[in-house]
């Protein structure tokens, strides 16, 4: 014990002799480390966020798209084949166990106008259980009912980002919009929900009637949907639900087995998969470039201390002339090797902390820093300095006291 509070001693000593040549010594440990603290602290914030907008698309979200399909097998544009039905949703909803509630969704972009303002949005035309599948809620106001679907009445629900840029802080509920020609009574306001998974603003939209929608923003054939939304009944039969829409479709649409089918079934669940396989990817490529910097940092600490010992060589000499054995002599440079290691790794602990601080202020979204890679980092830090410490600390101890002596 006392060769090693010796050892530390010497270490720190050395190293504030040489505060410049430390500083540089340690610079590729520090990087490797502060890429650690930083892939993993973006990674899991970042994570979350996007996982967080998947799951607002919906509770259980499953979503049909039309695709063509042609002999050879080959796709065309999406909806060029045959088209999705209303009673397509309908006669799922009543023959799948799996569905919770389906929903016909058409859309168009369009002007929105109130007083002397104007906003472009999307304007969505739909029925009442794509509110259930959206699991969107109503900040303010009232939905429609089945007899405005009916009679096709012009009312219609305003997303938030909408509410804003028309109407500011005023309440809109009950006020009047246009939408092209036609005046719509606005019923109520939903709730926010923020970005999409892949861009774009949930938020900036206009909901009315299908009926309506049809009658008066874009005509389509009676029954058409452009796509269909559904939910599952509970997360764990969303694949169940997506396997049993397929089989009625093919059913309905006179597809077989072996064929491509006429429509794109997706789920939120593959979302969800294919936003982690791309960060794995991500984050495995970032760490491995920050292994990369550990091993370049450890050959720089390991430089410097077979410098040190070149350097030193007279001092090691003394030390052994008046009694220091070889165990001694390796343990002050190993201790030293080891320091110059923790203080690169701390160094870089430090400076993730800052740079995951900082980018969780800017992006406004929560970036929860994990202790593991932290002891991860640091232990890794400590068996660099004893992994590339090791052989300079060695190569001193090995040293012969009479020619060390004679060093100039």
């Amino acid at each position: 014990m006392r060769a090693l509070f010796d050892g530390v001693r010497l270490a720190v000593r050395a190293i504030a002799r040489n505060p410049l040549r430390a500083s540089l010594t340690v610079l590729g440990i520090l990087i490797g480390v502060a890429a650690v603290i930083i892939v993993t602290g973006l990674g899991t914030g970042v994570r979350a966020g996007i996982a967080g907008q998947i799951q607002s698309l919906g509770s259980n979200f499953v979503i049909i798209f039309p695709q063509s399909s042609q002999a050879s097998g080959k796709k065309g544009s999406q909806g060029s084949g045959v088209r999705l039905s209303e009673d397509d949703g309908r006669a799922i909803l009543r023959e799948s166990t799996s569905v919770a509630a389906i929903a016909p969704v058409l859309r168009s972009a369009g002007q929105i106008v109130s007083g002397d303002r104007n906003w472009n949005t999307n304007i969505i035309g739909t029925t009442l259980p794509y509110f259930t599948v959206r699991d969107w809620k109503l900040a303010r106001g009232a939905m429609w009912d089945e007899h405005d679907e009916t009679v096709k009445s012009k009312v219609v629900i305003l997303g938030s980002s909408v509410v804003k840029n028309l109407f500011g802080t005023e309440d809109p509920v009950g006020q009047t919009v246009r939408i092209g020609r036609y005046p719509y009574r606005v019923l109520g306001v939903l709730v926010s929900k923020g970005e999409a998974p892949f861009g774009g603003d949930q938020d900036d939209c206009v909901l009315m009637p299908i009926g309506g929608f049809r009658t008066r923003v874009t005509r389509t054939p009676p029954g058409f949907a452009g796509v269909l939304m559904a939910s599952a009944t509970s997360p764990d039969t969303t694949e169940r639900a997506v396997t049993q829409m397929d089989a009625i479709l093919r059913q309905r649409h006179r597809i077989d087995e072996d064929r491509e089918p006429d429509f794109e079934i997706h789920s939120q669940k593959e979302f969800a998969e294919m936003q982690s396989q791309v960060f794995g990817l991500l984050t495995g490529l970032l760490i491995g470039v920050a292994a990369v910097s550990l091993v370049v940092g450890g050959i720089g600490v390991m430089n410097i201390m077979l410098v040190n010992v070149a350097e030193r060589t007279r001092e090691i000499g003394i030390r052994m002339a008046i009694g220091a054995r070889g165990g001694d002599i390796r343990t002050q440079f190993l201790v030293e090797a080891v320091a110059l290691a923790l203080l690169g790794g701390l160094a870089g602990s430090l400076i993730g902390v800052v740079v995951v601080g900082g980018a969780a202020k800017v992006m406004g979204w929560s970036f929860p820093l994990d202790p593991m890679p932290f002891i991860v980092s640091i232990g890794v830090s400590g068996g660099i300095g004893i992994g590339f410490g090791f052989f300079p600390a060695r190569r001193a101890a090995q040293l012969d006291p009479i020619e060390a002596l004679r060093h100039e």
